[in-house]
Order: structure tokens, then sequence, then C-alpha cells
């Protein structure tokens, strides 16, 4: 269990460009092993959760060409119908995207899989994904009825269903549309809040026959795919640490460059720019994933507020938002956010009880929390408490402050930003 020591008061000056988007990652190698075809990628999230996607298809049967330290794979897809039984179980690690997406496909074959993964991950719900996948007709065991794993998954004869995606959960809408591709009859889903859309990006540059009317996203069975060469846009979820930080820390200057811009993903930018953050984007390429350039200048920030209808497009950016209202003037309010008390952690609890160890005033909700900002913040002991977003955001924290900040347990910043301490020790001034 790693510790690391961050010193406080610095600011951030520079340029970043970050790794590849870990969703896009994950689905790159997915598609790719999915095509009929060579498939090539650059700049692919070389993170132990994708590893986790890549090892379980090679597993499957599929070639796949990896140099670790290239950010390049070659990917020869085996089809829609050409995976094979692996040898045995799959681990996958504490990977959730891995796990629940992968069971979309996975109900498509005639053959059978456990899925196993590690603490974190067996004790995170899968009842979301496996129940619409049962009504589609695939047979799945697991704990408490295929809520956590170790999960046993059988492929059927699927049907298409219509589903609300109530939960506005991108992983669950991408098993789903998976598992659409292999059913008999449309298989719909409706979202009245719209998440992130990576799988429908790239179902529709493969070919798929996937629709959109309206509020419903509408996919039927497919005979192939076709095979991508493409770059990853760089990862704004793991800039999004630095893209804060640079802002709620005065005369801090960071540009980042090569990002992903999907307007599913940049809630991020809309909650600073509320905030009164200088901040300013640009795009420089559109398909098949919009990516350009982000500019950021530091000054004192405001409380804000973020509503159920904004969560999904910054899920993973609320703990270093968290970080910096508990800095900013004034109160905010995070509501409608109960989905991070099932991540790797209970992200909700996990930065609670670190920002106020470090003399935050952050008061929990059962889906949020109440932040009382322009505090002074201290330094002190923290935890990760096993998830690196809370890792992460802490680091950021400590170059707000005068002292030092110990973050224990930092290993698991590797599932998605490997090399974050690095970036920061090179970004810090």
């Amino acid at each position: 269990m790693a510790s690391i020591t961050v010193t406080g008061p610095a600011r951030i000056q520079g340029s970043l460009i970050p790794p590849g988007d870990k969703s896009i990652s994950h689905r790159a190698v997915m598609f790719g092993a999915l095509s009929e075809g060579e498939s090539s990628y650059s700049h692919f999230l070389e993170a132990e959760d994708c590893l986790s996607t890549l090892n379980a298809f090679r597993a499957m049967g599929v070639p796949i060409d990896y140099q670790k330290g290239s950010g390049k794979i070659t990917i020869h897809g085996v089809g829609l119908r050409g995976l094979k039984a692996p040898a045995g179980e799959i681990d996958l690690g504490n990977s959730g995207t891995s796990m629940r997406v992968m069971m979309g496909i996975l109900a498509g074959q005639k053959f059978e899989v456990v899925l196993t993964g590690d603490p974190s991950l067996s004790s995170r719900p899968m009842r979301r994904v496996t129940d619409p996948l049962k009504k589609m007709g695939a047979q799945i065991k697991g704990k408490d009825n295929g809520n956590f794993a170790p999960i046993t998954i059988r492929g059927g004869k699927l049907k298409g269903i219509e589903f609300d995606n109530r939960l506005a959960s991108a992983q669950v809408k991408s098993a789903i549309l998976f598992a659409g591709l292999y059913a008999d009859g449309p298989t719909k889903i409706r979202e009245s809040i719209f998440s992130r859309d990576h799988t429908e990006r790239f179902l529709q540059a493969a070919g798929a026959p996937l629709k959109r009317e309206g509020d419903w996203i509408v996919i039927e069975k497919a005979e192939r795919l076709k095979p991508f060469q493409a770059q990853i846009p760089g990862d704004i979820s793991a800039a999004a640490f630095f893209i804060v930080g640079a802002a709620m820390i005065p005369g801090s200057s960071l540009v980042v460059e090569k990002v992903c811009l999907n307007p599913t993903r940049t809630g991020l930018i809309r909650v600073l720019e509320r905030m009164g953050a200088s901040i300013q984007t640009q795009i420089t390429q559109r398909e098949p994933e919009p990516l350009g350039v982000i500019r950021v200048e530091g000054r004192k920030l405001k409380g804000t507020r973020i509503a159920k209808n904004e969560i999904p497009s910054l899920i993973d950016e609320l703990p270093i938002l968290m970080t910096a209202m508990a800095v900013a003037e004034g109160e905010s309010l995070i509501s409608g956010a109960e989905e991070l008390r099932v991540k790797e952690t209970d992200r909700i609890h996990s930065m609670a009880v670190n920002l106020n160890a470090l003399g935050a005033d952050l008061q929990e909700l059962p889906d949020g929390c109440i932040i009382r900002g322009g505090v002074k913040l201290h330094g002190g002991k923290v935890t990760s408490f096993g998830d690196h977003r809370t890792a992460m955001s802490m680091a950021i924290a400590a170059l707000t402050l005068e002292g030092e900040v110990v973050i224990e347990d930092t290993a698991c910043v590797a599932t998605s930003f490997p090399s974050f301490f690095e970036e920061l020790s090179r970004l810090r001034r």
C-alpha cells in the first residue's frame, strides 16, 4: 500500500496531453475484436482497467498485438460470432466497465463464461445489467440473483426488448446495445437524460443498424462490423484533475491538447464556467469523436449547484469538483449523485472523510453533499479508500494549502492514470 506525500502550496503551469480516454479505449478493444478485419489504434490507455478488457478478449481467441509503452494496439477481429470459450474464468480486476459492458457481448455467444474481479468489483451492483439481459434471453447466475460477481453467463437466443435507462448509465446502455446486435427484432433504449455516447458513435462508424428516434435509441441484429483505424482522444476525466487544479489556484496556467470534447463528457467545463473559471475550448477534430484544446487560467472560484440532470456528463469528475468547491467562496450543493456511492468506493463518503480531515466543511447527503466553501485547508493524512479518483483529488487538494498531505494506498491510481504523479511533478510550480 504505497503512500505519497504532496506538499503545497503550488500552482499548475504548462501543457498536457492526457492519456487515452478510458471509456473509448475499452470500446476500441471490444469493437476491434468483433469486427471483420484488422483494427489499429494509437494513444490507447495502458492502464490496468483497459488491459483487463484486452486480456479478456485474448482469452476468447482474439489475436491482439500490443507492445507495452507504445500506446499502439492492433486487433485482428474475429467477427461478431467468432469468439471462443476461454480456458478458465476471466478475471477483470477492478474494471466495472469491462464486466458490465462485456456481458452484453457474451449474452450473444454460444458458450459459458465466468467473470470474476477483485473484492471491490465483486461488491459493485450488476443487476442493472443482468436483469435486462435475462429478459433478452441470456442465462446469468451470480450472488444475490446475479447482482454480484462472480457472474456466470451463457449466451442464448436473444430477442429485442424496450428498456428505459433511468439510471442514465452508459455501461448499462452499452451492454444492451451490444446484445441487440445478436437479438431477433429491434432493441430500443429510452434516455430522458443522455449518457455518454461513445458506443453509439462506434456502432455508427462500424456500419451497425443503429438509429435515434427522439428519446429512443434503436439497434437491430447485425451480420458484420467494419474495422477501425483511429487515434483515441485524450481522457477529459483524467485531465480533469489538472484542469480543476489550474482553474482554482490563482496564478496557474494550463493548456490541455488532443483531449476528448464529446458534449456528453464536458459537463465539467460547464460547471467550472458557472463557478467563474477562466476556461476556453477549441475543437480541432469532429469525427469520429470531437477532440481539441482546453485553456485554463487560475482564479478564485465561487460555489455552485450540480443537479441530477448534469450528473451523467461529469460523474467521474465529481470528486475533483468537490475539492474545488471546498476552497471556493460560498456554498455548493451536489444532488442526484447516488451513483457515486457504488463506484470503486463510496466516493461521497471517501471525499467527505478526506476533505474534512484537511479542514473542509463537507456534509454528506444520501445522493450528494453540501459543501460550505471558503475555508483554508491544512495538511494531514488521508487515504484513497482504494479509489483512484479519490487519491488524485487529494493530491490536487494538497496544492491549495500550506503543508504536507500524506495520501495512503495510491497504487490504485494505475487503474486509470499510471503517470499521474509524474505529470503532477512536471506541472507544479
